[in-house]
């Protein structure tokens, strides 16, 4: 097994557990202790803080994982798309939809600008979230598998 591979089982480790940890755990403890207004305010920014961090693991899995099957492609004449590589690559997409564009809606939503609810935005963001610890799960479980 190469540095590379071991180092994809790694990240992708780090990355679901990071993604147990904020969704099942952080956020749910805030708001059992803090009042609603404050504790929304701190899961928004451990929730921006995972943003980021899902941005950064997301890039150096995709770098990781195209430079495999690049080398698979030419060693066997295989696709340079592998499922791996669709997994980081939607989880990706659902942090960039989810941070970068359902996030600021929420912020207006509160404010009482735009045209969809604060509860219709949080669920599609909360939808976006799982599907990308589903995403990333199904990523660590097929790297960990890989021989």
């Amino acid at each position: 097994m190469t540095f590379a591979s071991r180092l994809q089982q790694l990240l992708s480790a780090i990355w679901a557990g990071v993604l147990l940890a904020v969704g099942g755990v952080a956020a749910p403890s805030l708001f059992a202790v803090l009042d609603r207004s404050l504790a929304g305010l701190a899961a928004g920014r451990i929730f921006a803080i995972e943003a980021f961090v899902s941005l950064v693991l997301a890039m150096v899995l995709f770098f990781i994982e195209r430079q495999r099957t690049r080398q698979a492609a030419l060693q066997a004449g295989q696709s340079l798309m592998s499922t791996e590589l669709m997994l980081v690559m939607g989880a990706l997409f659902a942090t960039v939809l989810g941070h970068f564009a359902i996030s600021p809606m929420i912020v207006a939503a509160k404010a009482g600008q735009g045209s969809l609810s604060f509860g219709t935005l949080h669920a599609m963001s909360s939808s976006l979230f799982l599907f990308k610890g589903v995403l990333v799960l199904a990523l660590a479980w097929r790297l960990t598998g890989r021989r």
